[in-house]
Protein backbone atom coordinates (compact mmCIF):
# COMPACT_ATOMS: atom_id res chain seq x y z
CA UNK A 1 0.00 0.00 0.00
CA UNK A 2 0.94 3.52 -1.11
CA UNK A 3 1.55 6.07 2.01
CA UNK A 4 -0.71 9.45 1.79
CA UNK A 5 1.74 11.32 1.29
CA UNK A 6 3.27 9.85 -1.49
CA UNK A 7 0.20 9.86 -3.51
CA UNK A 8 -0.43 13.88 -2.57
CA UNK A 9 3.53 14.01 -3.65
CA UNK A 10 2.35 12.59 -7.35
CA UNK A 11 -0.55 14.17 -7.85
CA UNK A 12 1.12 17.93 -7.19
CA UNK A 13 3.60 16.61 -9.65
CA UNK A 14 1.81 15.69 -11.91
CA UNK A 15 -0.54 18.66 -11.92
CA UNK A 16 2.50 21.08 -12.13
CA UNK A 17 4.01 19.14 -15.30
CA UNK A 18 0.31 19.52 -16.98
CA UNK A 19 0.72 23.11 -16.42
CA UNK A 20 4.17 23.34 -17.30
CA UNK A 21 3.20 21.68 -20.50
CA UNK A 22 0.66 24.18 -21.00
CA UNK A 23 2.99 27.37 -20.16
CA UNK A 24 5.46 25.99 -22.52
CA UNK A 25 2.82 25.55 -25.44
CA UNK A 26 1.46 28.81 -25.27
CA UNK A 27 5.02 30.43 -24.73
CA UNK A 28 6.07 28.89 -28.27
CA UNK A 29 3.04 29.68 -29.89
CA UNK A 30 3.42 33.44 -28.74
CA UNK A 31 7.04 33.24 -30.09
CA UNK A 32 6.20 32.21 -33.31
CA UNK A 33 3.77 34.74 -33.64
CA UNK A 34 5.94 37.25 -32.20
CA UNK A 35 8.43 35.98 -35.17
CA UNK A 36 6.07 36.16 -37.98
CA UNK A 37 4.98 39.45 -36.65
CA UNK A 38 9.10 40.54 -37.01
CA UNK A 39 9.61 38.75 -40.20
CA UNK A 40 6.37 40.65 -41.80
CA UNK A 41 7.24 44.33 -40.13
CA UNK A 42 7.71 46.34 -43.24
CA UNK A 43 8.46 49.90 -43.32
CA UNK A 44 5.03 50.99 -44.86
CA UNK A 45 5.47 54.10 -46.66
CA UNK A 46 2.07 56.34 -47.52
CA UNK A 47 0.88 55.65 -50.82
CA UNK A 48 2.49 57.81 -53.57
CA UNK A 49 0.14 60.53 -54.73
CA UNK A 50 0.76 62.14 -57.83
CA UNK A 51 -0.09 61.68 -61.68
CA UNK A 52 0.49 57.77 -63.08
CA UNK A 53 3.34 57.60 -65.36
CA UNK A 54 4.60 55.42 -67.85
CA UNK A 55 8.73 54.49 -66.48
CA UNK A 56 10.96 52.08 -67.54
CA UNK A 57 12.46 49.65 -64.68
CA UNK A 58 15.43 47.63 -65.52
CA UNK A 59 14.19 43.99 -64.65
CA UNK A 60 16.71 41.05 -63.29
CA UNK A 61 16.64 37.25 -64.85
CA UNK A 62 18.90 35.04 -63.40
CA UNK A 63 18.67 32.61 -66.07
CA UNK A 64 19.99 34.16 -68.84
CA UNK A 65 22.40 36.69 -66.78
CA UNK A 66 20.92 39.92 -68.12
CA UNK A 67 18.48 43.02 -67.39
CA UNK A 68 15.59 43.62 -69.26
CA UNK A 69 13.97 47.20 -69.57
CA UNK A 70 10.33 46.81 -68.80
CA UNK A 71 7.53 49.21 -68.67
CA UNK A 72 5.62 49.95 -66.41
CA UNK A 73 2.65 52.89 -65.17
CA UNK A 74 3.05 54.14 -61.17
CA UNK A 75 1.92 57.00 -59.35
CA UNK A 76 4.97 59.49 -59.27
CA UNK A 77 5.08 62.62 -57.25
CA UNK A 78 6.76 65.54 -58.84
CA UNK A 79 9.84 65.83 -56.31
CA UNK A 80 13.40 64.00 -57.87
CA UNK A 81 13.46 62.50 -54.21
CA UNK A 82 10.11 61.02 -54.04
CA UNK A 83 10.00 60.08 -57.60
CA UNK A 84 13.44 58.00 -56.86
CA UNK A 85 11.69 56.24 -53.82
CA UNK A 86 8.82 55.11 -55.94
CA UNK A 87 10.80 53.59 -58.70
CA UNK A 88 12.70 51.83 -56.50
CA UNK A 89 9.92 50.86 -54.29
CA UNK A 90 7.94 49.42 -57.41
CA UNK A 91 11.19 47.74 -58.54
CA UNK A 92 11.61 45.84 -55.22
CA UNK A 93 8.12 45.07 -55.34
CA UNK A 94 8.79 43.12 -58.34
CA UNK A 95 10.86 40.80 -57.04
CA UNK A 96 9.17 39.69 -54.18
CA UNK A 97 6.15 38.51 -56.54
CA UNK A 98 5.93 34.59 -56.33
CA UNK A 99 6.69 34.67 -60.03
CA UNK A 100 10.06 36.98 -60.34
CA UNK A 101 12.72 35.44 -62.24
CA UNK A 102 14.96 37.30 -59.80
CA UNK A 103 13.53 37.06 -56.10
CA UNK A 104 14.81 39.00 -53.10
CA UNK A 105 13.70 37.82 -49.52
CA UNK A 106 10.52 38.32 -48.07
CA UNK A 107 10.48 41.66 -45.90
CA UNK A 108 13.17 42.92 -48.48
CA UNK A 109 12.52 46.73 -49.19
CA UNK A 110 14.39 49.60 -50.31
CA UNK A 111 13.72 52.23 -47.06
CA UNK A 112 14.56 55.52 -49.04
CA UNK A 113 16.75 57.28 -51.50
CA UNK A 114 18.19 60.49 -51.16
CA UNK A 115 19.01 62.87 -53.61
CA UNK A 116 22.49 64.43 -51.42
CA UNK A 117 23.46 65.99 -55.02
CA UNK A 118 21.93 66.86 -58.34
CA UNK A 119 24.21 63.80 -59.69
CA UNK A 120 23.99 61.49 -56.25
CA UNK A 121 21.60 59.07 -55.34
CA UNK A 122 21.93 57.19 -51.99
CA UNK A 123 19.99 54.18 -51.70
CA UNK A 124 18.67 52.77 -48.50
CA UNK A 125 17.71 49.45 -48.58
CA UNK A 126 16.72 47.29 -45.09
CA UNK A 127 18.57 44.21 -43.66
CA UNK A 128 16.48 41.96 -44.96
CA UNK A 129 17.36 42.69 -48.53
CA UNK A 130 20.91 42.63 -47.94
CA UNK A 131 21.00 39.54 -45.21
CA UNK A 132 18.44 37.38 -46.83
CA UNK A 133 19.78 37.76 -50.14
CA UNK A 134 21.30 34.58 -52.24
CA UNK A 135 24.84 35.11 -52.48
CA UNK A 136 27.02 34.70 -55.86
CA UNK A 137 28.30 37.30 -58.29
CA UNK A 138 26.47 37.74 -60.71
CA UNK A 139 22.37 37.51 -58.71
CA UNK A 140 24.41 40.29 -56.44
CA UNK A 141 25.88 42.30 -59.37
CA UNK A 142 22.43 41.44 -61.24
CA UNK A 143 19.99 43.46 -58.40
CA UNK A 144 22.82 46.39 -57.76
CA UNK A 145 22.86 47.27 -62.00
CA UNK A 146 19.13 46.71 -61.81
CA UNK A 147 18.53 49.46 -59.09
CA UNK A 148 21.28 51.83 -60.45
CA UNK A 149 20.03 51.50 -64.19
CA UNK A 150 16.34 52.27 -63.11
CA UNK A 151 17.53 55.18 -61.23
CA UNK A 152 19.36 56.37 -63.90
CA UNK A 153 17.10 56.11 -67.03
CA UNK A 154 14.07 57.53 -65.15
CA UNK A 155 15.83 60.54 -62.93
CA UNK A 156 17.48 62.67 -65.36
CA UNK A 157 21.09 63.65 -64.04
CA UNK A 158 21.67 60.99 -61.77
CA UNK A 159 25.61 60.06 -62.50
CA UNK A 160 26.50 58.38 -58.98
CA UNK A 161 24.45 55.65 -56.96
CA UNK A 162 25.50 54.54 -53.46
CA UNK A 163 24.59 51.86 -51.77
CA UNK A 164 23.45 51.48 -47.61
CA UNK A 165 22.30 49.14 -45.59
CA UNK A 166 20.05 50.61 -43.01
CA UNK A 167 22.05 53.97 -43.15
CA UNK A 168 25.03 52.28 -42.67
CA UNK A 169 28.09 51.13 -45.14
CA UNK A 170 28.64 47.59 -46.12
CA UNK A 171 31.12 46.12 -47.57
CA UNK A 172 29.36 43.55 -49.98
CA UNK A 173 25.68 42.93 -50.68
CA UNK A 174 25.73 38.88 -50.04
CA UNK A 175 29.56 38.46 -50.25
CA UNK A 176 30.31 39.37 -53.78
CA UNK A 177 28.87 42.71 -54.88
CA UNK A 178 30.98 45.94 -53.78
CA UNK A 179 28.62 48.03 -51.50
CA UNK A 180 31.66 50.14 -50.22
CA UNK A 181 32.05 52.54 -53.28
CA UNK A 182 29.48 54.37 -55.97
CA UNK A 183 28.57 53.19 -58.94
CA UNK A 184 29.02 55.86 -61.68
CA UNK A 185 25.60 55.43 -64.08
CA UNK A 186 27.99 55.93 -67.25
CA UNK A 187 30.26 53.30 -67.15
CA UNK A 188 27.61 50.73 -65.51
CA UNK A 189 25.49 51.20 -68.50
CA UNK A 190 28.44 50.67 -70.61
CA UNK A 191 29.46 47.37 -69.18
CA UNK A 192 25.71 46.48 -69.50
CA UNK A 193 25.23 47.16 -73.30
CA UNK A 194 28.65 45.06 -73.69
CA UNK A 195 27.93 41.93 -71.79
CA UNK A 196 24.17 42.03 -73.29
CA UNK A 197 25.53 42.01 -77.08
CA UNK A 198 28.29 39.41 -76.13
CA UNK A 199 27.19 35.92 -77.93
Amino acid sequence: MIPRHLKIGMAILITAAVIAGFSLRNMRKSARNGETHITDARHVAPPAVGPTEQVTLYVAYDEPGVLHAQSARIPLPSGRQQRAQELMRALVDMYLDKTSQHPLAAGAEVRDVYIVDPGLAVIDTNAALADGHRSGILVEELTVASMVQTLSANIPGITRVKILVEGKERDTLAGHADLSRFYDTGTLAGALEQLQSAP
